[in-house]
């Protein structure tokens, strides 16, 4: 099937799971949408969140016949997604959710940091997740507040100076709330990334928590589900390998140069992919 997959997040975040996908899925073609009008998620109600979703994915049907979706933000996953699936039951969903499960597997300490927007920490689906791996290691959960948006911030060129030295403050401040880091028997060893816009910032997690501390995200884990769903949807496409200029189209319901800039920044994507579509996305 040559039907694009629809990815799509609050924002620039998505960008990291769309670069597992190409990865993992060469000859497929892909339809990302940013929705920085918007954005972040992450501090917005949940039935904002939920409604802006639904949107998103009827407008993707309707517009480019997607064959699957992947709701590539955790906290419209944690809103949305069971909803999702019961209004498109045909539709393979694939939603992102924080490492925590990995992350047992990883640490050696026992000790398991795990950072994410207040949307995601503060979901019942997030309550259920933790709560299914409690008792096998200690977790400490830290909400970033205007992290998200400070990251979407640093791919615009006038305000990217100031974002980035807000980025480093936040990060400082909410990894010294946390605790200690490093190998030691009672410092966090593992680092879940909960929000798909910090994959972005790992060089400066790095430099903050040293190489002891493993730092997990999901996009991997994404894209190989995505594959299982369309390989049983009989949905893959098996033609020759596609250029991105083939198969990548990007769209974005706020500031066209930011996602052009994360784009070049992240995916080595030239700016003519990116296009500015309006941010009531009619159907």
């Amino acid at each position: 099937m040559n039907a694009p997959i629809g990815v799509f997040d609050s924002g620039i975040g998505g960008l990291s799971v769309l670069r597992a996908l190409q990865k993992a899925l060469p000859h497929e073609r892909f339809v990302y949408l940013a929705d920085s009008a918007h954005a972040p998620y992450g501090e917005k109600t949940e039935a904002f969140v939920s409604q802006r979703t639904q949107t998103i994915a009827k407008h993707l049907l309707a517009q480019y016949q997607i064959k699957a979706l992947v709701v590539a933000c955790n906290t419209a996953t944690a809103a949305a997604i069971h909803a999702l699936r019961a209004q498109y039951p045909q539709l393979p969903l694939v939603g992102v959710e924080p490492a925590l499960k990995p992350a047992l597997a990883l640490s050696r300490t026992g000790h398991i940091g795990v950072i994410a927007t207040r949307g995601t920490v503060g979901s019942d689906k997030f309550a259920r997740l933790l709560a299914s791996v409690q008792g096998e290691a200690h977790f400490v959960v830290q909400a970033c507040n205007g992290l998200a948006l400070a990251i979407e911030q640093s791919t615009l060129p006038d305000q990217a100076e100031a974002a980035q030295a807000q980025i480093s403050h936040l990060l400082q401040t909410y990894t010294q709330a946390m605790g200690l880091f490093g190998s030691g028997s009672h410092a966090i060893d593992t680092l879940v990334l909960g929000c798909t816009h910090y994959v972005f910032v790992e060089n400066d997690l790095r430099q903050l928590l040293g190489t002891d501390v493993q730092l997990l995200s999901t996009g991997e884990a994404v894209a190989r589900q995505t594959q299982r769903l369309l390989a049983a949807a009989d949905g893959l496409n098996t033609a020759a390998p596609l250029e991105a200029s083939q198969s990548m189209r990007l769209l974005t319901t706020g500031d066209l140069q930011g996602l052009q800039a994360a784009a070049m920044r992240w995916l080595g994507l030239p700016p003519e992919l990116c296009q500015a579509v309006p941010a009531t996305l009619q159907a």
